[in-house]
């Protein structure tokens, strides 16, 4: 994460993130970053990115920082944690995305800033401040609000709480990174860095437990590289961790061997369950679809240290740092380069693929809207429809790949300069069925044991398997659906919402309404197309305001397929 403190640029900083696991398991559902969004916006277009297919999204820090500046770089400053007010919006803004995303099936990951606070005020070490205690008091209703733990009345830090002001000049020094300021240079003084006591402590864990509270499902840890491993795992204990997704950035120029690798993302790797940033592929993917570089790279890479353990990556083409910093822009690949190592981390079985929306505009807005892009979305396509299946490399060369993702999907990929036909291995293909392409809707029919495929030059093609048997999607049969344990207060009733039109789409406010049959148990027929596959909860939500839900069904989604007709049931 580039800091910028004041109006100082940093040029030179390697900081880390992260989010917890599920199950302390990677999702390999796709991660919306939406950069520097408003929470609104993301509310605002919580249908869009469900229907285009993401699961997850990442947004801007849920604290209190300056509201008045619209630079990025100030939602990394925090004037405070018990409170959610800033640019991107405040604590009602910030709810009423995670349950907007929620309706539509979505979860919400937060970045969260622990490691330093906000340069301002003289650097002073007291956070809030009088100035703000006394708008605490004199407008309390708003704050009152806007609040997440503990007592307004007083400061949440002074200047015991924060290590030596001196600034970090040895960023390869662990002690040194762990303990000194982020600074800009110039006589800045840097970003107050914080001592990792008691106190600290608890008031981080109360915070990120407020948000976890909240709805949010996932954390982007600000910074990991400044904190010891110790110090996150204090914060990040097994009760915060349960549920939840967590992923640490930690930059470096390449995998094992690499200097910062070596240093601080092993042992981050090692003395946590978090997963990271795979800073070793980018590097990976920059060097093969360079001129002189080779795609055979790419066919394992994890095997020669190109990669991190599938299990624990977090992969992607762009993050909002490198754009942003001088001393990593280096790593911004060619737009066509870029759109060819989308497909490849769209496409592999390894890796949690994150999409970077940016907000800012940086580089006259190259990355702006980037979640709707055609292309995007259609890799987003493939790589739903393949989630899950096996891999294998079916040709490589230092022009191109193909893999083959179970019997779902095929990917072939050709950086050169000319059309490539490819003999592949078809036996394992479904010769019963079409492989289309999401790209330019092409198809084939792999009806012997080898295929050839063309791949066109400087492109990719990402053939997915038609789904859909002899069944007509207008047969349509009965389906039971049950909610146990559906206890309501007067004007409330249970509904069941799903991943089908019938049951809303995922959308609240258009919930199949059930019956209190024998209450507290409900239930209601509804009519669904056959061999469909569902996925349902069971909602308490107000009978006159379909926006007001009281309680969502806890745990994973419930499952059926309606077969020619079925039960199904889910509980409180």
């Amino acid at each position: 994460m580039k800091y910028k403190t004041k109006a100082n640029a940093i040029n030179t900083c390697l900081l880390g993130t992260s989010l917890a696991v599920f199950s302390q398991l990677a999702s390999a559902d796709v991660i919306l970053h939406a950069f520097d969004w408003r929470y609104s916006e993301v509310a605002e277009k919580a249908a869009e990115i469900a229907d285009i297919g993401y699961t997850n999204v990442l947004v801007a820090p849920p604290l209190k920082s300056d509201s008045s500046n619209t630079q990025w770089w100030a939602r990394y400053q925090p004037q405070d944690y018990r409170v959610i007010d800033n640019n991107r919006g405040n604590k009602e803004d910030f709810q009423n995305m995670i349950n907007a995303l929620k309706a539509h099936g979505v979860n919400t990951y937060a970045d969260i800033v622990i490691n330093q606070m906000a340069n301002e005020r003289g650097n002073s070490t007291y956070f809030p401040g009088n100035d703000t205690l006394n708008d605490y008091a004199s407008n309390s209703d708003y704050w009152n609000r806007q609040q997440l733990f503990g007592d307004l009345s007083n400061n949440l830090f002074s200047p015991g709480d924060f290590h030596a002001g001196f600034c970090i000049t040895n960023w390869t020094d662990v002690w040194e990174s762990m303990n000194g300021r982020i600074c800009g240079g110039n006589g800045d003084p840097g970003l107050p860095d914080l001592d990792p006591n008691d106190w600290v402590r608890a008031q981080q864990k109360s915070y990120v437990q407020a948000i976890k509270n909240m709805g949010v499902t996932g954390f982007r840890i600000d910074a990991a590289k400044h904190m010891t491993t110790w110090h996150i795992n204090q914060v990040f204990d097994a009760n915060i961790k349960q549920d939840m997704y967590l992923f640490g950035e930690i930059i470096t120029g390449a995998g094992a061997g690499n200097a910062d690798y070596d240093t601080f993302l092993e042992p981050y790797l090692r003395e946590t369950s978090h997963s990271a940033y795979d800073f070793p592929l980018l590097k990976t993917l920059r060097d093969a679809f360079d001129v002189n570089g080779s795609l055979e790279a790419l066919a394992n890479p994890k095997s020669w240290g190109g990669a991190i353990d599938g299990i624990r990556a977090l992969t992607f083409t762009i993050t909002h740092d490198i754009p942003s910093n001088d001393g990593f822009r280096y790593q911004i690949m060619s737009e066509a380069n870029e759109h060819l190592a989308y497909a490849y981390i769209m496409g592999r079985q390894e890796g949690v693929p994150m999409v970077f929306s940016d907000a800012t505009g940086v580089d006259n807005g190259r990355w702006v809207n980037d979640y709707k892009q055609d292309n995007l979305k259609a890799m987003v396509k493939f790589h739903n429809g393949v989630q899950g299946a096996d891999e294998e490399v079916l040709y490589t060369d230092q022009c191109a790949i193909v893999l083959r993702r179970g019997d779902a999907g095929v990917l072939g990929i050709n950086k050169c300069g000319y059309a490539k036909d490819i003999s592949i291995n078809a036996s394992n293909l479904n010769s019963a069925k079409n492989y289309v392409d999401v790209f330019t809707g092409s198809s084939f029919k792999a009806n012997s044991s080898y295929y050839t495929v063309n791949v066109p030059a400087g492109s990719a093609r990402m053939w997915l398997a038609e789904t859909g048997g002899d069944i007509e999607p207008t047969d349509e049969v009965d389906v039971s659906f049950t909610c146990n344990n559906g206890y309501t207060n007067m004007g409330d009733s249970v509904y069941a919402v799903g991943n089908n039109a019938a049951l809303g789409n995922w959308q609240a406010a258009s919930a199949v309404l059930l019956s209190p049959t024998s209450y507290p148990t409900w239930s209601a027929t509804i009519k669904l197309s056959q061999a469909t596959d569902i996925e349902w909860k069971c909602i308490i939500r107000n009978e006159t305001d379909p926006s007001n839900v009281i309680q969502w069904q806890s745990g994973g989604n419930n499952a059926v397929n309606t077969g020619n007709g079925a039960s199904t049931a889910g509980s409180f």
